[in-house]
C-alpha cells in the first residue's frame, strides 16, 4: 500500500470521462488499497480514482452514515439515480463543499439530499444502496470525478466566479499541478 499524490484541478485525467472498469484483479486490488491509503492521509471522506491519475470508474469513501451502509466503502463502475435537487442559492454555513482536487478550498453547492447507487465492490459483487443526507453528498462528489466534473464546475455564478478567482491565483488549472497527503502540508489544516 502506497499513499499516491493527489491531482490539483487542470490535470487532463480530472476533466474527462473515465473508463468502465472491466479487470477485477490484483492490480484493481492494489489500487484500492493505494485509495484507501491516500484518502485516510489526506483526511478524506472520498477518493475518486482520477484524482490520483487514474482513469478509472471507482471511488473509496468514508463517511459515518444512518443509512444502513458500511462507514468506508469502494463503489466500481456506480450509477446513481439522484433525487430531486432545490433551486434554491446554497447556504455558504450549511452546504460548503471540498475536494482534494482543489485543495485548501471550499464553496456552497445544492445537492440532491437522496441517491440510489448501484455497482460494484472490488470483487466485483453487485452493490445497491441508497444514501441521504451528507452521505448522499459525498456520492455525487465522487461520481462526478468519473464523469470529468469537479464540484467547482456545479457552483452557481456567484461561487463559480470566486472558485475561479482563487484558481487562478494558487496557480492551478494546468497539469502538473499535485500535493501528496501526509507528505505536504495539509491544505485543510487536519
Amino acid at each position: 500500500m502506497a499513499v499516491r499524490p493527489v491531482v490539483i484541478t487542470g490535470n487532463p485525467v480530472l476533466h474527462r470521462p473515465a473508463a468502465k472498469v472491466t479487470a477485477f484483479d490484483d492490480d484493481l486490488q492494489s489500487l484500492v488499497e493505494d485509495m484507501y491509503e491516500t484518502m485516510d492521509a489526506a483526511h478524506g471522506v472520498g477518493l475518486a480514482a482520477p484524482q490520483i491519475g487514474v482513469a478509472l470508474r471507482l471511488f473509496t469513501y468514508a463517511f459515518p452514515n444512518d443509512d444502513g451502509v458500511p462507514p468506508r466503502g469502494v463503489v466500481v463502475n456506480p450509477v446513481l439515480t439522484l433525487g430531486k435537487i432545490s433551486q434554491e442559492a446554497p447556504d455558504p454555513d450549511e452546504e460548503a463543499e471540498g475536494c482534494l482536487s482543489v485543495p485548501g478550498h471550499s464553496w456552497p453547492l445544492k445537492r440532491a439530499e437522496w441517491v440510489r447507487v448501484t455497482g460494484q465492490d472490488a470483487e466485483a459483487r453487485p452493490l445497491d444502496f441508497e444514501a441521504t443526507g451528507w452521505f448522499a453528498r459525498v456520492m455525487q462528489h465522487e461520481y462526478d470525478h468519473l464523469d470529468g466534473k469537479l464540484y467547482v464546475d456545479r457552483l452557481n455564478d456567484k461561487w463559480g466566479r470566486k472558485a475561479r478567482r482563487a484558481v487562478k491565483a494558487e496557480g492551478w488549472g494546468r497539469d502538473g499541478r499535485f500535493w501528496t497527503p501526509g507528505v505536504d502540508e495539509d491544505p485543510f489544516g487536519h
